[in-house]
């Protein structure tokens, strides 16, 4: 499959990037929402708008209201938000959520996928118990009680969890903290009795929740598939998400590498811009290929994920450990290359830095990712 986007792929790029460059830039969306310390950290309207242009449902079948497309396209979209560091709820609702929900009933898809479409409603997804990434490790648990089920643990760092009207819950029903089989995925309404949550604001102005669930009782029509057999959905929505946070990286990266390629291109020092510097010259190009190979990563795991190729999870590892190098990469060099302006808020190099520090501990981090790399390849 040629690494690049097709026809269509390509006139809905075109559509994302003028749509995010105008209602999801910096000064408009996340300059204004962190200024007013909002509870949210993302605009609603916004969020609205994006359901108007068709994105949110852009990865649900056309049988359930959806677009009825792929990963290749849900990550234009996706590589434009991470561009202008748009706030905004499309990863975990879009994605995540949407992938998880993709194998609940047709009652609960008529619940909440109707919402998710028309941009009314957020989802989360809640996994981590620590604060690093490790969903092999399921210490949460959901008790049979008469017709339902009874919830009792902790998750950590649920992204949009206080904002969200559902959070996908990952549990052990059965088995050991350790086991492969045991878990099931739970849809618990935000309201559920016995939840409480405590939201922080996280480094790039995004807000996430402590969650516990203090026995809180479910009926058997909040578990997303089968009981006991969630670590194939789990797994599913692991890889889609990682993929997505890559692309998401990869918008960063070129964002990063944009303002700081204009920035070269403006600032003078002894009479001479120093983008005309050969030093700043081999940084800039070393960048620009690093980003590039790192893009083509993410869109052979695209397409890898939407042909149901098993190489698709490990290339979702591959493309996280990649795109967190590159992105890196990326920030760290526009705030250099910026000098000492770099480091202060009225420029937006900063926000970029941040933004690729949250999404870098998002789904794993690159040590996480290049473990599992090696391990999946037999070593």
């Amino acid at each position: 499959m040629p690494l690049y986007h097709t026809e269509d792929q390509a006139m809905l790029a075109d559509t994302a990037s003028g749509f995010m460059a105008e209602e999801g830039n910096i000064a408009k969306q996340l300059r204004h929402w962190r200024d007013r310390d909002c509870k949210d950290g993302f605009g609603h309207a916004l969020w609205k708008q994006m359901a108007e242009m068709g994105f949110t449902g852009m990865l649900l079948d056309e049988d359930d209201g959806g677009l009825g497309l792929g990963h290749v396209e849900a990550g234009i979209v996706l590589e434009e938000i991470g561009r202008n560091l748009t706030p905004s709820p499309f990863l975990t609702s879009s994605v995540l959520a949407a992938t998880a929900l993709k194998h609940g009933s047709a009652d609960m898809k008529g619940r909440y996928l109707p919402g998710l479409i028309e941009g009314e409603s957020v989802f989360a997804v809640a996994i981590d118990e620590t604060a690093k990434h490790r969903p092999s490790r399921i210490t949460t648990k959901a008790e049979k009680s008469g017709n339902g089920f009874r919830l009792s643990g902790s998750k950590s760092f649920v992204v949009q969890g206080a904002s969200s009207d559902m959070i996908v819950v990952a549990a052990r029903t059965s088995g050991s903290d350790e086991d492969e089989e045991g878990v099931t995925l739970f849809a618990v309404p935000q309201d559920a009795a016995g939840m409480t949550q405590n939201p922080v604001r996280l480094v790039d102005s995004s807000m996430a929740s402590h969650i516990a669930f203090e026995g809180v009782e479910l009926d058997g029509d909040a578990v997303i598939g089968e009981v006991d057999g969630g670590r194939a959905i789990l797994n599913a929505l692991l890889t889609a998400g990682r993929i997505g946070a890559a692309a998401e990286g990869v918008g960063v990266a070129r964002g990063a590498m944009d303002l700081t390629i204009d920035y070269l291109k403006q600032r003078k020092q002894f009479g001479k811009l120093i983008g005309e510097f050969q030093g700043l010259q081999h940084r800039a190009s070393h960048l620009y290929s690093e980003v590039e190979v790192a893009r083509a990563v993410v869109i052979k795991a695209q397409q890898l994920l939407d042909a149901g190729a098993e190489s698709a999870e490990l290339m979702s590892s591959v493309a996280k450990a990649k795109v967190a190098k590159a992105a890196g990469l990326a920030v760290k060099e526009g705030v250099q290359m910026h000098g000492g302006i770099g480091m202060t808020d009225e420029y937006d190099i900063g926000l970029y830095m941040k933004r690729d520090r949250a999404l870098q501990e998002f789904l794993g981090d690159a040590f996480f990712h290049a473990g599992r790399v090696a391990e999946m390849s037999g070593y």
